[in-house]
Formats: C-alpha cells, sequence, structure tokens
C-alpha cells in the first residue's frame, strides 16, 4: 500500500468520522429544542378557567371576568400572582391552585384572612372539583375545569 493511498484513507475516515460527530450533535440538540418547546406548551395549555362571581344575598352570578387554570396558578394581591385579586382582604401571595397527582388542590398561603372553599374556611390543602367556588375576602371564584 502506498504511501498517498494511506493518506487518502486515513482523510477520509476523518470526514466521516467528523460528519458522523456533527450529525450525533445535531440529533442531541434537536432533541433538546423539541423537549424544551413541549414543556413551553404544556405550561402555557389551560386545564379550565376561574369564572369570577359576585354575590348577592346568598346567589352567585357570573360577572363575565375568567381566568385561564394553569397546572400551577396562584391568587393574591401582588402583581407576580396568576391571578391578581383587588380585594383588601386579600394577601400578596394568598393561595395556590395546582394539579398534582391527577388532582386539584386548593391551598391557602398563610393568609391573614384565609381562603374558604364552599364557604367553609380551609385550614391544610384540599382537593377541589368541577364547580367549586373558592372565596378570597370578597372575591368569588369558581372553577371549571375542561
Amino acid at each position: 500500500m502506498s504511501v498517498d493511498v494511506m493518506l487518502f484513507s486515513l482523510r477520509f475516515a476523518s470526514i466521516v468520522f467528523l460528519l458522523g460527530l456533527l450529525a450525533a450533535l445535531f440529533i442531541v440538540l434537536w432533541r433538546d429544542y423539541r423537549t424544551a418547546a413541549a414543556q413551553a406548551a404544556d405550561s402555557r395549555r389551560t386545564y379550565g378557567q376561574l369564572v369570577a362571581l359576585l354575590q348577592i344575598d346568598d346567589i352567585y352570578a357570573p360577572t363575565g371576568e375568567t381566568y385561564p387554570l394553569r397546572p400551577l396558578t396562584s391568587l393574591g394581591r401582588s402583581p407576580t400572582n396568576s391571578i391578581v385579586i383587588d380585594d383588601n382582604f386579600a394577601s400578596g401571595e394568598h393561595a395556590t391552585i395546582s394539579l398534582k397527582e391527577a388532582h386539584w388542590w386548593l391551598e391557602d398561603r398563610n393568609s391573614r384572612n384565609g381562603t374558604l372553599l364552599n364557604g367553609e374556611l380551609i385550614k391544610s390543602a384540599i382537593i377541589v372539583t368541577d364547580g367549586d367556588i373558592v372565596s378570597i375576602g370578597n372575591t368569588h371564584l369558581k372553577l371549571t375545569f375542561d
């Protein structure tokens, strides 16, 4: 085997190796991109909504305001919450509604005035269902799931 053939073979093998390495890198980056895109789409997906209600005597009427329900929805007066509640009886970070283990949970975040579920004060995290009414101060929200 001559030196020219050997050098050509080594060059060809190195080019094939580099192209294989680039292809493997492209595949890894593509999978990471698809995973990140799927996670971003899941975070934007809504699972239902919270319908704002107006209480007149003991009857609730929808106001027409709705808020999207996400896997982690925070409620409170602070602008960093998913749903900002303009109520003097609401704490900055009042409560959360979250999806855990195929169930929706309502949790009070140590608020000063507490969180009510269907008129009952909650003491710890509790499972909520479609049609439940969450009350924070004078604000009432009805849960509707998709």
